[in-house]
């Protein structure tokens, strides 16, 4: 654990100032179109003051809080994918990258694991991708340790949350009956902005607060995936009842792709003007739930809802560990709240485990 400070809740503005002038594009939770989402914001004012969210499969609607929480929520549709691995891009010519380094505020534990899990897909390698590098470099992140369990999450059994450990410059812990801030520093450049702070030591006893605030997060989490051997149990199981069972409700939609803040599946088009002339190459994110995806000179290589659902998890759980030593799921439960039908990946991997 870094050095940790007690931060009043009227100072969060003079955190973000402190941030902004160091040459960073402030990003954090916005209320907007119903949902919680990340766009710009200037000051706390932006943040969704009062408002949580309430999630189930295929279930997700805002609410106000009996308090004025700022980071009273779970998580929402978006993740911080789309800032360093962007929906659409232009490949050939290069798109010009951002003049600003991104500042990331509000990050939670399972999506700093995320963002670790797609650093090793795009710049562990042998070939870093040259986009996703110049966004990635030099992120400032501000994480946030959960304050309350999502109803679809299930990061404590993917060793990925409530609270962050590592690859931030600072963790804030909202105590909110004590309209305040427990700060941990993670980075050089993390203590040089609370150096700039009005902001004292915490205590032992605030520490504790702040960690009492996680743990009953953990406590309350419903949902948790199968402790199992997740690698040889897909494996050992690729024709397994279970993927008829659960190919009978999934529409192939990919909504579950699209949310996922892993997930890294694309396509490329080249296109031109009418005369030829203007050529350029585009990026865009795909799902290995279309039939396009695998398909190759011949046909279509899955071309049932049962094989691409199954080549979906079994991607995400087995052979991700294979290509990047880690499975690819963080337990953030996207999927399983923007699935239409609600399909929980933690149900159809316990289906799978106590009928091997």
């Amino acid at each position: 654990m870094g050095s940790t400070y007690l931060l009043k809740r009227n100072a969060l503005d003079l955190l973000l100032d402190a941030i902004s002038r160091r040459g960073f594009r402030l990003l954090g939770p916005v209320l907007r179109d119903g949902a919680i989402c990340y766009d710009d914001i200037a000051s706390s004012a932006d943040l969704p003051e009062g408002w949580t969210d309430e999630q189930d499969g295929g279930t997700y609607r805002v609410r106000r809080r009996d308090d004025d929480a700022l980071f009273g929520y779970n998580v929402g549709p978006q993740s911080w994918k789309k800032y360093l691995f962007p929906p659409s891009a232009r490949l050939s010519p290069p798109e010009q990258e951002p003049a600003e380094k991104f500042a990331f505020i509000g990050v939670r534990a399972c999506e700093l694991r995320a963002i670790e899990i797609q650093d090793q897909v795009f710049v562990g390698g042998a070939h870093p991708d040259p986009q996703y590098a110049a966004r990635r470099e030099g992120v400032f992140i501000v994480a946030v340790n959960c304050g309350q369990a999502g109803g679809t999450c299930f990061c404590v059994s993917m060793d990925a949350g409530p609270r962050a450990t590592s690859g931030f410059d600072l963790a804030l812990t909202e105590l909110t009956q004590e309209r305040q801030f427990l700060i941990e520093t993670g980075s050089e450049r993390g203590a040089g902005v609370v150096a700039e702070l009005d902001c004292r030591a915490a205590s032992a006893a605030e520490r504790s607060a702040a960690e009492a605030v996680t743990s009953q997060t953990a406590a309350t989490m419903t949902k948790a995936m199968p402790s199992a051997d997740l690698r040889d149990l897909l494996y050992d199981n690729l024709e397994h009842p279970r993927w008829d069972d659960v190919a009978a409700r999934c529409l192939s939609c990919g909504n579950c792709t699209m949310v996922c803040p892993t997930c890294f599946c694309f396509s490329v088009e080249d296109v031109s003007g009418l005369a030829g002339e203007n050529p350029e190459r585009h990026r865009s994110w795909d799902s290995c739930f279309t039939t396009d995806h695998s398909y190759i000179h011949g046909g279509t290589l899955r071309a049932t809802t049962r094989s691409r659902y199954r080549q979906w998890m079994t991607h995400k759980l087995a052979t991700w560990v294979d290509q990047f030593g880690t499975a690819g799921c963080v337990g953030c439960g996207r999927c399983v709240t923007w699935c239409p039908v609600g399909i929980d990946i933690t149900e159809e991997v316990a289906a799978i485990a106590a009928d091997p």
